[in-house]
């Protein structure tokens, strides 16, 4: 079980072959999946030699093997972790009882719908990256793009997996609609909205890893609680590639940060305009962009109170990430305090079921968690003397879902008047010169061990190999 079998059209560790029917459906959907990866992939690059690495096994111990692949060779697959034969659900109401290896029918439509959202978000991150590769801004991170990018492709399999394996014609035809939503279409966008934002440069993609794939975490954890052993096996293994799709981007806003105190120094000012004529990105636009992509993410965890988030838990579809740290895992009787506004241009607590209050609750592990990230970025800029601190926005601003939805605030969460919000949001965000200047620095870099002037070299490379590895051959 734990290896995986590369010889297959279509590598697995889930004995495919075994059931002949569903190993034609998929066959049958790989091309068009091919030619979407070909149409509305990485652009240009599909000939070239890229090191990436590849999973072999789905046990903990070294399950990635690194070689030089081209990417429409990569093979992607389905993989599953290992099954637990006692496992038991862990929460709701039916806890204690066994997992469910099929989808109980009076959950049928509502597991699709939560499977069909998390599919619908991988390709969906290749689209918006397609053009980045022009703009690398070293070899080293070209490579790191396309390892995001194969990996989001082979988390779209996993889904389409389920979707063909358990849910008959229905699936088949949400499989299918996965490659016919694009990211930004006028008429068939992706479903959630931070999915159809452009990301045309590398601080947008460098922010998306941290703050967007980090909620990608987030739902992965609490998918892996599933009753559905199926989905909670597959999004186990998603996990351990997810992380790199975050690493890609906390270690990437580090070193962009790095090399702005680096110009600082050198020029003896903390001024942005220098900073920008030294070809570096001055703090205040990396805050701007922070702003932006943090409270973009936010709502992706849907509204602070939610009767579909309680039935969620309650049914077993979906737990907290990390079930298993809290005491109480039915919580019928919890009640969660929650800041809405009072009407009057303040607050007030509303006190509501913790069950209804899931989503929240969720989301403010999620903020905790992005708070660390701050505390590393923070301390390079303390070590180098400087008083700039990067902040997080209040989770009430610029929100578009929920209680605090499209009510005015600051980025520290005071309530405004809308005047005053409209006046100084252009301040708060990144505007049309600050993109235009972040365009002006998007120039690829191709050769081994050069960089980009406005971004710091990593501090070491990629599986034992040094930084100046030639990462991707270029055709």
């Amino acid at each position: 079980m734990t290896n995986i079998d590369y010889q297959d059209r279509i590598p697995n560790n889930v004995d495919l072959g075994a059931n002949r029917t569903l190993q034609r459906a998929l066959e049958q959907w790989q091309p068009a999946f091919l030619r979407w990866w070909n149409e509305l992939g990485p652009t240009d690059f599909q000939a070239s030699d890229v090191y990436l690495r590849t999973a072999i096994s789905v046990d903990t111990k070294g399950w990635a093997h690194y070689d030089y692949v081209r990417m429409p060779d990569y093979r992607w697959g389905i993989f599953l972790a290992e099954p637990d034969a006692n496992r038991t659900i862990g929460f709701g109401d039916d806890m204690g009882k066994p997992v469910w290896q099929q989808v109980p029918g009076e959950h049928r439509s509502t597991l699709r719908r939560l499977i069909v959202t998390q599919g619908d978000t991988e390709p969906a991150s290749v689209e918006q990256q397609r053009q980045l590769g022009h703009s690398a801004p070293s070899l080293y991170d070209l490579r790191n793009l396309f390892q995001v990018n194969v990996e989001e492709g082979r988390h779209l399999w996993a889904m389409v997996y389920l979707l063909h394996a358990y849910f008959g014609r229905d699936g088949r035809e949400e499989a299918e609609a996965l490659l016919q939503r694009h990211s930004g279409a006028a008429d068939n966008p992706r479903i959630l909205s931070t999915f159809n934002e452009p990301i045309s440069d590398w601080l947008s993609f460098f922010m998306f890893t941290f703050f967007t794939d980090r909620d990608g975490k987030f739902q992965l954890k609490s998918f892996a609680e599933s009753s559905f052993d199926p989905l909670a096996r597959t999004c186990r293994f998603m996990l351990t590639e997810e992380a790199h799709h975050m690493f890609v981007g906390d270690t990437g806003i580090s070193r962009v940060t790095r090399r702005t105190l680096e110009v600082m120094d050198e020029l003896g000012t903390d001024d942005p305009l220098a900073i920008r004529n030294a070809g570096a990105i001055d703090l205040p636009t990396i805050q701007r962009y922070l702003n932006f992509w943090f409270s973009s993410s936010l709502d992706l965890f849907g509204a602070d109170t939610s009767s579909n988030a309680a039935a969620y838990f309650a049914n077993g579809l979906k737990g907290r990430p990390d079930e298993k740290r809290y005491v109480d895992h039915v919580e019928r009787e919890t009640i969660y305090d929650l800041e809405v506004p009072d009407g009057k241009g303040g607050a007030r607590i509303e006190r509501i079921p913790l069950r209804n209050a899931m989503n929240e609750f969720v989301r403010v592990s999620y903020v905790e968690d992005c708070e660390k990230g701050l505390a590393r970025w923070n301390r390079l800029i303390d070590a180098a003397g400087h008083g700039f601190r990067f902040r997080l926005p209040s989770v009430r601003f610029r929100r578009t879902v929920g209680s605090w939805a499209n009510v005015p605030t600051d980025p520290d969460g005071t309530p405004i008047a809308q005047s005053a919000y409209d006046a100084q949001l252009a301040s708060w965000l990144p505007g049309a010169a600050d993109r235009a200047f972040i365009t002006s620095l998007m120039h690829g870099v191709f050769e081994p061990g050069k960089m980009a002037g406005w971004i710091a070299p990593p501090e070491k490379g990629i599986k034992d190999r040094p930084v100046d590895y030639e990462y991707v051959r270029l055709a």
